[in-house]
This record gives C-alpha cells, sequence and structure tokens, in this order.
C-alpha cells in the first residue's frame, strides 16, 4: 500500500475527477481501494494523462501520487500531516462524491455494504439475528443503519447517532425554463437558510436524481452529477450598483439568483429549441414586428436535458423528471498555511453523517466487542432538517421508530414466551445524540458570542445547552455524554447561546418529543455555516469520529453509572 512515507504527497482522487487534465510525475498514477491497487500507465504524453485513462476507476476510494516537487515544497516550509488527517482525508473523499444528498446517500451505502452490512427493503420481510449488520434507506435520501450486539434481546436499547444529510441550496423549479435579455436562466427555489449572496460569481453545476423510464416502461431513479461548470450566477457591476458596499449586498431571490445557462444564441446552435425561438423572438422585437405565436414551451431547456441525458447515457426524451440542486464545482479539500482545515461546502452537516458512519463501521468491526455487546449500534441520516425535518424521509417521520418496533418484533418472534413492554423498555433503553454542525468562535465577530461559552475549533465536540429546550440537552444526558470521551481522553466544549439573540434548534427536540428518547445535542464547531464554502478544523473531524466510535463501545458501562428514573 502507498501510505507512510507517502503521507507528504498524497491526495484523494476525488479531488481531482473534477480535473480536465492531471500532471504526474512519474507518468503513472497509482489508484487504491480495499481489494486491489492498480497501476495505470500514461497513455497520452510523457508527462500528462487525460481523466479518459481512469474513468473506469470512478468507484475506487484510492489516492493519486502528487508530483515530489509539491511535497518537497511542503517539507521545506516543516509542514506536517499529523495522523488525524487519515480521517480528514476520508471526509474530503466523502464530500466529493456527495455534491447532494442523494449521493450522500448513496456513498454511505457502498460504504456500508463493502463492510458487510445487510440492505433491508422497508417493503419486504425482516429476518435478523444477534451480531447482524443492517441498512435501510428511503427516498434515497435518508438512511438508517444498525449493529446488533450478540447479547441483544427484545427490551434491549439502541445508542443512536442521529444526524442529516441535506444542506441548504438552489433546487430547480418544476418549470426552470426561462430566457431574458439573450440568455437563457434556470429557474430555482431557495432551499433552507443559506447565505445566497456567496453563490454569486461561482463556478456552479447540477446534480441529483433523474427519473428515466427504460426500455421496457418501468421507470428508474438515476443519480446524475455534472462536474464541469455550467451555470452562473453573475453579481451586478459596481459602476452600476454604487451603492452596494456601504448600503450592503441585498439580492432579491426571486428576480436575481436565476443561474445562466447560455446565451439564446449559442443555445440554438446546440440545437436547443427554445433557445432558437428565443434568438427569432429577439430579433422580430427589435425590428418592431409582431413576434410569431407563441407556441407551448418545454418545462427545462432542452440543452439543460442533453446535457443531464449524456451525462445518464440517455436519450433526452426518457428523461420524465428530476430533483436537481444547483451546487459548487470547486473540490472540498484540506487546507490552510498549517494544513489544518477542511474549506468545503456541506459541512453541515455531511460531516456529522460521514464521522457517525465510520464511527459505527470501525466500531462494528470487532467481533469480541459486538458479541458482548447488549444494545444495538445505530446511525439515522434523515433528510429536510434545514427545512424542519417535516417529511416522510425527516425526523419527525416515524422512520428510525418503525425501524426500532420492527427489530423488537423480529426478536420477540425468536423468543420464547412473551416479552412485557419489550418495545417501550427498548425506548427507555436508548439514548441519542443529535449531532450537527456548531458555531466556532468567530475571530471578528467574537460579540456574537457569550463569554463563558466560546467554543473553538481543535478542542472537541461541543455540547449545546437551551433552557427554552431549542436542543434537547440535559444535565445527564450532556454527564452520560461526556464521561465516554472522559475514558478516552477525548475533550468536549458547550455552546449557550446569548440571551439577546435567536436560537437556532436541531432534530433532537424532534426526536425526543416525538419518541421519548434521552437525547443529547451536540456538534462539530464550524466557520461560515450555510455559505457556499464553509470551513472546520481537521482536529475535531477525528475527534468526532473517535467519540461517536467511543459512545458505541462504552455506552452500555457508562449508562449503568446513572440511577435516574429506576
Amino acid at each position: 500500500g502507498l501510505g507512510g512515507a507517502y503521507r507528504h504527497n498524497t491526495l484523494p482522487l476525488s479531488v481531482h475527477r473534477s480535473l480536465k487534465r492531471i500532471v504526474v510525475k512519474p507518468a503513472a498514477i497509482f489508484v487504491q481501494s480495499k481489494s486491489f491497487v492498480c497501476k495505470i500507465k500514461n497513455s497520452m504524453t510523457k508527462n500528462k494523462c487525460t481523466m479518459k485513462n481512469y474513468h473506469a476507476f470512478q468507484s475506487c476510494r484510492g489516492i493519486v501520487k502528487v508530483p515530489p516537487r509539491y511535497a518537497s515544497k511542503q517539507e521545506s516550509m516543516g509542514v506536517d500531516t499529523p495522523p488525524c488527517a487519515s480521517v480528514a482525508t476520508e471526509l474530503v473523499e466523502f464530500l466529493n462524491q456527495s455534491w447532494t444528498h442523494f449521493h450522500a446517500v448513496e456513498e454511505a451505502k457502498t460504504r456500508l455494504e463493502a463492510e458487510g452490512f445487510v440492505h433491508l427493503s422497508e417493503t419486504e420481510e425482516w429476518s435478523m439475528a444477534p451480531c447482524g449488520k443492517y441498512f435501510v434507506i428511503r427516498n434515497g435520501s435518508a438512511l438508517v443503519a444498525f449493529t446488533l450486539g450478540g447479547a441483544f434481546r427484545a427490551g434491549a436499547g439502541f445508542q443512536v447517532v442521529a444526524a442529516h444529510t441535506d444542506s441548504p441550496c438552489p433546487k430547480l423549479k418544476p418549470v426552470s425554463s426561462s430566457k431574458k435579455g439573450g440568455f437563457l436562466k434556470v429557474g430555482v427555489q431557495t432551499y433552507g437558510g443559506g447565505l445566497w449572496y456567496t453563490w454569486f460569481d461561482r463556478d456552479l453545476s447540477v446534480a441529483g436524481r433523474v427519473l428515466v423510464r427504460g426500455e421496457g416502461g418501468q421507470v428508474e431513479h438515476k443519480l446524475v452529477r455534472v462536474d464541469r461548470p455550467i451555470l452562473r450566477i453573475p453579481t451586478l457591476a459596481i459602476h452600476l450598483d454604487r451603492n452596494v458596499n456601504t448600503e450592503g449586498f441585498k439580492p432579491n431571490t426571486e428576480t436575481h439568483f436565476a443561474p445562466l445557462l447560455a446565451t439564446t444564441i449559442k443555445a440554438a446552435l446546440c440545437g436547443d429549441d427554445v433557445g432558437k425561438n428565443a434568438s427569432i423572438e429577439d430579433k422580430k422585437n427589435q425590428n418592431g414586428n409582431d413576434p410569431p405565436s407563441p407556441k407551448p414551451s418545454p418545462p427545462h431547456h432542452q440543452l439543460l436535458l442533453n446535457i443531464l441525458a449524456e451525462e445518464l447515457g440517455c436519450s433526452p426524451e426518457s428523461i420524465i423528471d428530476f430533483e436537481l440542486n444547483v451546487c459548487d464545482t470547486q473540490p472540498s479539500l484540506i487546507a490552510g498555511a498549517a494544513r489544518e482545515f477542511i474549506f468545503s461546502g456541506r459541512l453541515d452537516n455531511l460531516a456529522m453523517s460521514f464521522c457517525s458512519i465510520k464511527a459505527l463501521i470501525e466500531a462494528s468491526r470487532s467481533d469480541e466487542m459486538v458479541a458482548a455487546e447488549h444494545a444495538g449500534w445505530m446511525v439515522a441520516l434523515f433528510d429536510n432538517e434545514e427545512v424542519g425535518s417535516d417529511s416522510a424521509h425527516g425526523a419527525s417521520s416515524p422512520m428510525m421508530y418503525d425501524i426500532m418496533k420492527r427489530v423488537t418484533a423480529v426478536m420477540l418472534a425468536q423468543e420464547e414466551g412473551h416479552v412485557e413492554g419489550a418495545l417501550e423498555r427498548s425506548t427507555r433503553n436508548s439514548f441519542i445524540v443529535s449531532a450537527d454542525m456548531a458555531h466556532a468562535l468567530h475571530p471578528n465577530y467574537m460579540d456574537k458570542h457569550e463569554e463563558n461559552h466560546q467554543p473553538q475549533m481543535h478542542k472537541g465536540l461541543v455540547v449545546k445547552h437551551n433552557a427554552n429546550q431549542r436542543y434537547a440537552t440535559t444535565a445527564v444526558t450532556s454527564f452520560l455524554f461526556r464521561e465516554v470521551a472522559r475514558q478516552e481522553g477525548i475533550p468536549t466544549q458547550d455552546f449557550v447561546v446569548r440571551n439577546d439573540m435567536g436560537c437556532g434548534s436541531t432534530i433532537g427536540p424532534i426526536l425526543a418529543s416525538g419518541i421519548g428518547i434521552r437525547t443529547v445535542d451536540v456538534g462539530m464547531p464550524q466557520l461560515s455555516m450555510h455559505s457556499i464554502r464553509e470551513m472546520c478544523g481537521i482536529d475535531d473531524v477525528d475527534t468526532s469520529y473517535r467519540h461517536f466510535k467511543a459512545f458505541f463501545e462504552n455506552f452500555s458501562k457508562v449508562n449503568e453509572l446513572v440511577v435516574v428514573d429506576k
């Protein structure tokens, strides 16, 4: 394997997938996965290799060897890669694969299946046993994975880390086709509470799921991601908005926020009928003549459909509908002068989703520990948190509770005799860690934090408190989560919002009040939350993963220390 001595000069393969060309020296690419290491020789020029040479390896989880000259620069600067960077590098890989909530679930599914987790369908009968590893997917955007301890019986509790897969972004409207001023525009609606001004002047594209009709008439959903920039939301020049720096940038998200796809002239040359009609109409209007009678416009630009069809390998006519997000094409990466940060979109909340899945996978690898466990270990990744969780696949849905009920029912059927109140006891024996990113102290806006509660990067997960139950943390749940960390030497922090500021919320109170399970709200500290480009510290990625792993492995013993309601 390529490790150890190569830690200074390796980067995730996914970082390079979006590049048109990559320079390698020597002229070879090394791709490493869990099953094989393959060497792809350069068949192009002496020192250059196009992406076409390794399209077949899109599914590999690998690394690309970076030219030694760049590694030597890092070493000469005295910049070393700490051990925790390996987990952060995995997160960067996960982020670059997960442009949307659909892709995040698919990426989690790939990792779980590689570790022997069995995919259960909610529409079929379940069969399971202690020490088994399973996962359930709903809508392609929510996932619940769990491992049953070897001593698991009906009535035993679940140790849950719950997060969400969605992030604020523009989403294409059901009718997205729009044309004005000689341009094709794409109509979008804003999803969640994003910092929308950060989306201007960025190299954008689309990703999501597309409903495609096959030759047999069956309709299936396929994931799509257009790697190249095809959209842009340009700002207005300062010469036309002289007061923008003094009065602030205040875009109207309905009239100023539609991305540009192409000019009508170029779109017509590319075979876009809407673009061709638009260019003719513009010419007739300029000549003072009445435009021809309008014909029904398709809901989406043909040019966009052609691009999607090319990515999917199907005809544009077979595309029935889609759910597409507008996405930033700039890759996630480890950055900063000391290489201590991750710069990326969607850290809220894919960072917590990744750490929880990785912790479950790693904890479940220990056959001895799983065999001795009485509880079930579970990760629940919900959709639609950013808009209130009120959906069939959000935290307000009974998805997670349905799975708990079915697991309890299956185990009851395997046990002799009647077990009274098994489901109710399982609920009260369970514990939820609601994991959602937290606000790190901003050095330029320090007055926005309460003076005694100022979470910082590299200092561990933040335990969130709110007297008005915007967070579900109690003294008991806080102690239990902290004690798990203390026994492993893992740091934690506290956050309380200022009394003169409003407080956000999470899925924690929704799950705690809806099911009645003890819950603690925590999160990894970050800056630029809900921006198109966020940042967090690599140490906190490693700390979060280790804390969640310790939670799965040690909570059962720690839970015995507290006597409440017994």
